[in-house]
């Protein structure tokens, strides 16, 4: 097992390395500005991302009964990956007329239809679950 991490980790070094030879070679204005995006991606996602999703997550838990807690946060998780994904496209506000390759699709319907069949598959997990428990709470008859 400690062989297997020895060489994850090692490809995670050297893909990182490459990685950073990359940047390089960009002129010093992009590099402030790469810089400058990931430095602001940390602080926003430690000041209020996280701080955000972990209150949503303490008090789903209090508010929700036991057996809705596991599918409800899959969905959650879900459906904030599905909007940080579709944030780009959803304004639509570079699409340029003349050029009907830009942003060619409906994607606030794609996002509507993803989002609608992450929590159908919710409610289904849901279901399940709560027939799976009535099941298991039924006496069973001794012959």
């Amino acid at each position: 097992m400690s062989a297997i991490r020895i060489l994850l980790l090692l490809a995670g070094l050297g893909l990182g390395w490459y990685g950073a030879t990359l940047l390089l070679d960009f002129p010093r204005a992009d590099l402030l500005s790469v810089a400058l995006w990931f430095v602001g991606g940390i602080l926003l996602h430690d000041t209020v991302f996280a701080p955000l999703c972990a209150a949503a997550g303490v008090t789903a838990r209090r508010v929700l009964p036991d057996a809705w807690w596991a599918p409800t946060a899959c969905g959650a998780v879900c459906t904030v990956a599905l909007l940080l994904i579709a944030a780009p496209v959803l304004g639509r506000a570079h699409a340029v007329p003349d050029n009907p390759t830009v942003l060619d699709r409906d994607y606030p319907l794609g996002l509507a239809v993803a989002l609608l069949a992450v929590w159908a598959l919710v409610g289904v997990a849901l279901v399940t679950r709560l027939a799976g428990r009535r099941r298991s709470e039924k006496p069973r008859s001794t012959p």
